[in-house]
């Protein structure tokens, strides 16, 4: 290990882009801020640690550019921050990242730590598998990585007496007694904001990042410059197909189940309020609440959309966050979040039939009437991406179309539709384990969009019939007429046809004796 180290920590961010989105990552996918990395790096320099963040997805680096940077930046710990803003990205990420890491511990002597939802849903698993990582962190490590960075090296003596990891010791993978998690009360001190000024740019902050078409209009001029933040941690409900809450993580179990960590954590109204403030400065107007649950407590999401609403009076504003489907039902509020410049919330309607919807325990919604809700957020001026997922337990054919017709008849400005995937940290991961099902051999195998994908099977249906049915329905809607007529009518026709640009590029499905794309 070198000893004449610039920086305490790098946090290195890798690409798995074409791997995961193969030909629609050219072009249509987004690049995300890396939240966590600007999290964990705005953390630890703000206790006096002097740390860096080397985005090569954003930078779109290769190995032997991403190992020049860190020879030229000396770091004495490399801490892989390997998360997504989609729920499968955590475990289809760690394709890029361990590429590179198994690369990087072929040239240099330097520890290599990994922290992520992969990991805290795996971690001994992670660490037999991939010997090129020499510890980590078991849930959002804000604290482990803290005391990590007070040590004079990485031991395996100093590892045994650091919470909050697990580490290899020869042949054998340890997993120490864990470490809390931030609590509610500390959030402003402890995670103290975001690093901006971290991130590689071309002429202006956040240009080389680029939001989902959806949210940037259809529009690719509106894509970029694109931030994306948090305003809370975490979800206070369990369904079992989610592993948002696997950061959470205060066990030692081999396999972390997230809905075992439910929980949710805030940061102050006044903070939060700065960091929006920071964006709007640099010019950043399109923007990502990252939240699960953002209109969920009052409490926090009234003061912060008033606020929002005084920063907004020329409506340029263009944030999407999520909700679920049965906490937006009262005008005012929506009225208020359209002020705020919310112009597009994502919204959880999974299937269109109620029993597999309570199934996977997402409750409530006996009490609620999907099509009066979507009514009542167009008619705030608000756009919906409505999201479904085919294959859930119980789905079936007939259950499936039903979700189809639904989304039809709802005709969102936005639509998305995920395969039912065991991800890892899930309780489905759990339960596929115990029941023999089939999982994924690789980490991409956990995208729906990828050439490995291999979403769960259903006790009526094959793990291709759901992709098929998924790939069926994606371009079924957007070619769909009325769907068209409303993005041309609300964007213009430019909008509407990028929309059927997209959809003419075709996944190629292994499962489905598709050949390997080029990309």
């Amino acid at each position: 290990m070198i000893s004449d180290y610039k920086l305490d920590c790098l946090f290195l961010v890798t690409k798995s882009s074409s791997k995961t989105y193969q030909k629609l990552s050219i072009t249509y996918s987004a690049i995300e801020p890396p939240t966590w990395a600007l999290l964990l790096a705005q953390s630890t320099r703000d206790i006096g640690f002097n740390v860096n963040i080397l985005d090569a997805n954003a930078e779109d680096l290769n190995e032997k550019e991403i190992l020049e940077r860190i020879e030229k930046q000396k770091p004495k710990l490399i801490c892989l921050v390997v998360y997504g803003q989609n729920v499968n990205a955590g475990t289809t990420n760690m394709s890029g990242a361990t590429h590179v890491s198994e690369y990087l511990k072929k040239k240099i002597d330097i520890p290599i730590s990994i922290v992520g939802s992969h990991v805290q849903a795996l971690p001994i698993e992670t660490l037999k598998k991939e010997k090129s990582i020499d510890f980590v962190f078991t849930n959002e490590g804000v604290y482990a990585l803290r005391n990590a960075l007070l040590l004079n090296n990485y031991s395996i003596e100093n590892l045994s007496k650091l919470k909050g990891i697990a580490y290899r010791n020869k042949n054998k993978i340890i997993m120490n007694e864990p470490e809390k998690v931030v609590p509610n009360d500390k959030m402003d001190t402890d995670l103290p904001g975001y690093a901006w000024d971290l991130l590689p740019y071309k002429s202006k902050p956040l240009d080389l990042y680029r939001a989902p078409m959806w949210h940037a209009e259809y529009d690719f001029k509106k894509r970029t410059p694109y931030a994306s933040l948090q305003t809370s941690l975490g979800c206070q409900f369990g369904c079992n197909f989610c592993m948002i809450n696997i950061l959470n993580r205060n066990d030692n179990d081999e396999i972390g189940v997230a809905s075992n960590y439910s929980g949710m954590r805030f940061w102050s109204t006044e903070f939060i309020i700065k960091e929006f403030d920071k964006l709007i400065d640099m010019g950043v107007k399109t923007i990502r609440i990252v939240d699960e649950m953002f209109l969920l407590n009052p409490k926090y999401y009234i003061p912060l959309c008033e606020k929002l609403a005084d920063r907004n009076k020329d409506d340029s504003l263009r944030i999407w966050s999520y909700s679920r489907i049965d906490t937006v039902k009262r005008p005012e509020v929506l009225q208020l979040v359209r002020k705020a410049g919310i112009k597009w919330l994502a919204l959880g309607i999974e299937s269109g039939d109620k029993s597999v919807r309570l199934e996977v325990d997402k409750g409530k919604f006996e009490d609620v009437d999907v099509r009066k809700v979507i009514q009542k957020v167009h008619e705030a001026d608000i756009n919906v991406m409505a999201n479904y997922i085919f294959g859930l337990p119980g789905d079936t054919k007939e259950t499936i179309q039903k979700t189809m017709e639904l989304s039809l008849e709802l005709c969102t400005a936005g639509w998305n539709t995920y395969a039912a995937m065991a991800l890892p940290g899930s309780l489905l991961y759990k339960k596929a384990l115990n029941d023999g099902i089939k999982l994924p051999d690789s980490y991409e195998g956990y995208s729906f969009h990828s050439y490995e994908t291999l979403p769960l099977p259903t006790e009526k249906l094959s793990a291709e019939e759901v992709i098929s049915l998924r790939d069926d329905a994606f371009n079924k809607y957007h070619n769909y007429k009325p769907f068209l007529n409303l993005i041309e009518k609300k964007f213009g026709k430019i909008a509407a046809d990028n929309i059927v640009k997209m959809s003419k590029i075709k996944l190629k499905r292994k499962i489905k004796g598709d050949t390997k794309p080029n990309v």
